[in-house]
Parts: structure tokens; sequence; C-alpha cells
């Protein structure tokens, strides 16, 4: 997408859309920090609604700080804010030298929010634990007959070869999140595997600052028994060795809530 044509979406979507209100002076200095938030969040929602009214996708560049500016009728400080929490968010991405572009829209923000409930939770810090690994199994589990479906010779010998660089002790926490996001790919819903992605890492992050190992030395045996039961395209023998899986976390969890 070239400069003009991002100048003339710019013209026509701002058309007719009213300005940005701007900060009231003069009510006090908590009323003035309000007015500010309550400004960068309109000019915030203002850029994600330019976003999909154009049908973006990740990586298609946005206006420059100038035009955005003028269309919304914000100061430069309000968009640079607006900015500055649409790429936390992933929303946005800022590419330093280069323009400001649609984000990739990870899950990051989800991992980062989970990690941080499960560190820091007043009443049951093992809880955020609890549900990450059943929501985990759900999808193993509910998924079994697509998984066992989908996969393919190739991902079957991934499958193997993951389970042997664990019983090697080759990098374990890595083998384990690429069997699982493998176990899932297959299936063709993104919104699963960025779960299934984001549900380890914040386990994987959170479980050793309760104390808890995040390696187990029958890992390799579980995800064997896993991956055998796909290859041969047993449902019943994948469900219950999903299960088996995780019982020995679970088992983990309760101990240390006891």
């Amino acid at each position: 997408m070239n400069k003009e044509t991002i100048r003339s979406r710019l013209t026509t979507w701002g058309a007719g859309r009213e300005k940005v209100s701007p900060t009231r002076r003069g009510d006090g200095v908590s009323n003035e920090r309000a007015g500010r938030s309550l400004l960068r969040q309109e000019v915030t929602e203002r850029i994600k609604r330019y976003i999909l009214d154009n049908r973006l996708r990740p990586g298609a560049p946005l206006p420059t700080e100038n035009e955005l500016c003028a269309a919304l009728g914000a100061s430069r400080s309000s968009v640079r804010e607006a900015i500055k929490t649409l790429d936390a968010l992933d929303i946005v991405e800022v590419r330093h030298g280069h323009g400001t572009y649609v984000g990739s829209l990870s899950l990051s923000a989800l991992v980062e929010g989970l990690t941080f409930r499960g560190l820091l939770s007043p009443d049951d810090e093992f809880g955020v634990l609890a549900d990450l690994v059943e929501v985990r199994e759900l999808f193993e589990r509910g998924n079994a007959a697509r998984i066992v479906g989908a996969l393919d010779g190739d991902h079957l010998d991934h499958l193997d070869e993951l389970v042997e660089r664990m019983a090697a002790g080759d990098d374990v926490l890595a083998a384990d999140r690429d069997f699982h996001a493998m176990l899932v790919r297959p299936i063709g819903n993104e919104l699963v595997s960025q779960l299934t992605h984001a549900f380890w890492d914040v386990y994987a992050t959170v479980a050793p600052h309760l104390g808890m190992p995040n390696e187990d030395h029958h890992t390799a045996a579980l995800h064997r028994a896993i991956a055998y039961a796909a290859r041969v395209g047993d449902l019943d023998g994948f469900a219950e060795a999903v299960e088996e899986h995780y019982a020995p976390i679970r088992r983990r969890i309760t101990l240390a809530r006891t």
C-alpha cells in the first residue's frame, strides 16, 4: 500500500467524523488528568476503528503521526500515547525509522496478564495454574478426533523426534512446548494454536515461582504414549494418554494447595 493510498483512505475515513474533544482546563489537576486519560482512550479507539474500517491486515502500514493528528483533530502527544498503548497490546507495531504498522495481533498481552495474576493472586495463587491445566487438557482431549485425523506422517515423525529429545534431556522444556504446539497445529484453528502457546508459556513461567517443577522424570514416557496413540489412530488411547499426561501436574497442584 503506497502513501497516496493511505492518505486517500485517511481523508475519506476522517470526513464527517467528529474531532476528538480537547481536554477541558480549569477543573483541577485530577480532572485534567482524567481528561487526558479519556482523550487517549478516545484516540486509541479511533485508530482501532481506522484499522477495522479499512480492513487492514497485520503488517499493513498506518498513516503518519501528522496525518493521524490532522484526521482526528488530536494533539501529537495524544496520538503518541495512543500508539504506545496499541503497541503494548500488539495491535500496532512501531518500527523506528520506518513508521507504524498493524501488529501481529498476538496474545502477548494475555500472557503477561495471566502470568502476573498467577504470581500475585490474593485468594488462591495455585488457582490460575489449575485453570490453565484444565483448559490445556480440554483443548487436546476435546479435539482428539480432529487431532488424530489431521496428523500426517511428517507430523507424527516430528512428535517422535521431540519425545526422543525429552528422553535425552535435550532442552526438555522447549521440546515439551513444541510437542503440544504440534498436536493442535494441524487442525487449522489459529486461535487454539495461539492459546496453546500462551497457556504453556504462562504455566512455565508461574510454576517455578510457586515452587513447582516444570519437568517430570516421566515426561518422555507420557508424551511417547500420546504420540503412539495418535500414530495408530487410537482415539480412546489418545484421550487416556492426554489425561495421564496432565494427571501428575494436577496432583502436584493439589498437594501444593493443601
